[in-house]
């Protein structure tokens, strides 16, 4: 009898570990946080157990927990109060505003720790969407969104972001965002594309912690068909000709296959973004005892990294990192 026997490399955890393809560690991670106003708030978000909307001096002391444990980048989510939120999103470029306090506060406690800001009109819009909506029409207009995108992202990168993330999918917004960095002399910052971002089902409990649901109508025309896959390789393409340094898929589980896609056709690193509705089905099925949560958590994370992502934001950062270090 002669034939293969692919159980050898398998036998044990040392040859498991030799063998082993995909590895998984906290400096692939980035740590998405809940910023609101006020002090000594931790407030629990619901549909997402284990993760909270934090104060700045309570964000602070989250980022120096999680930079204890290895994770070195956080993205910031701003919840606005709706009295700030108006039609053409003004708050959003506010250099005192709740986002710019917030990033300054963490690059100033902990210089070590990259920030990454998001770039989106929904979280500042009274009409909820990633741009400006024609009141008459109810049309997302594109090129005087991206007007307003330029300016918030300048008013992130002077308070020390070091990376933006621009999640509003409107056309040509990368190459708006790296003229007016660059000319502005902020070069070194770096732009996740999100460059594959889904009009999904996925975003349910990210939309309850920031209230930044559209108002009217939906994203699907500006968002992808979550039925397109060659479509995603074209939107990475003009990513990657506007300056683009890292393309992000958007949800991540779902879209495996265009993780996978991306890598086989870029040079630029690849992200996936582990969503909230993600996250809050495995932390659903375990508190139910339906899974092994610390098992499922590292084969998710581990999974993004087969498919091909170089960095995985995920609320299951702190999890994760703990877990690893065991």
């Amino acid at each position: 009898m002669n034939f293969h026997r692919p159980r050898r490399n398998r036998q044990n955890e040392v040859i498991r570990s030799m063998v082993r393809e995909s590895h998984l560690s906290p400096d692939h991670l980035i740590a998405p946080l809940f910023v609101v106003e006020g002090k000594g708030a931790v407030i629990p978000i619901n549909s997402m157990p284990g993760q909270a909307r934090f104060s700045i001096d309570e964000l602070v002391r989250e980022a120096k927990e999680l930079y204890g444990l290895g994770v070195r980048c956080v993205a910031l989510f701003p919840a606005i109060d709706e009295k700030l939120k108006t039609p053409d999103a003004r708050e959003a470029y506010n250099r005192d505003g709740l986002n710019a306090r917030a990033i300054r506060a963490v690059k100033e406690a902990l210089p070590g720790m990259m920030v990454m800001g998001d770039i989106a009109l929904d979280p500042y819009s009274s009409d909820g969407h990633d741009g400006l909506v024609d009141p008459k029409t109810g049309e997302i207009l594109n090129d005087p969104t991206l007007e307003v995108l330029a300016k918030q992202a300048l008013c992130a990168a002077e308070a020390g972001a070091d990376i933006l993330g621009p999640s509003d999918m409107m056309d040509g917004r990368v190459g708006v965002l790296r003229r007016a960095l660059d000319e502005s002399r902020f070069q070194n910052t770096l732009i996740m594309s999100y460059t594959a971002k889904y009009a999904s089902g996925y975003y349910g409990p990210f939309r309850e912690a920031l209230d930044s649901a559209p108002k009217r109508g939906d994203k699907k025309t500006y968002q992808m068909d979550p039925a397109n896959s060659t479509e995603a390789l074209r939107e990475a393409q003009l990513d990657a000709d506007e300056g683009a340094d890292i393309l992000m898929v958007k949800p991540g589980l779902p879209y495996l296959d265009i993780i996978y896609r991306l890598k086989e056709m870029s040079t630029l690193p690849i992200a996936a973004y582990n969503v909230s509705g993600e996250y809050a089905m495995v932390k659903a099925a375990a508190q139910n005892g339906w899974i092994d949560h610390d098992k499922v958590v590292l084969e998710t994370l581990t999974c993004f990294r087969r498919a091909g992502a170089d960095v995985i934001l995920t609320y299951f950062a702190k999890d994760a990192a703990r877990l690893l270090r065991t």
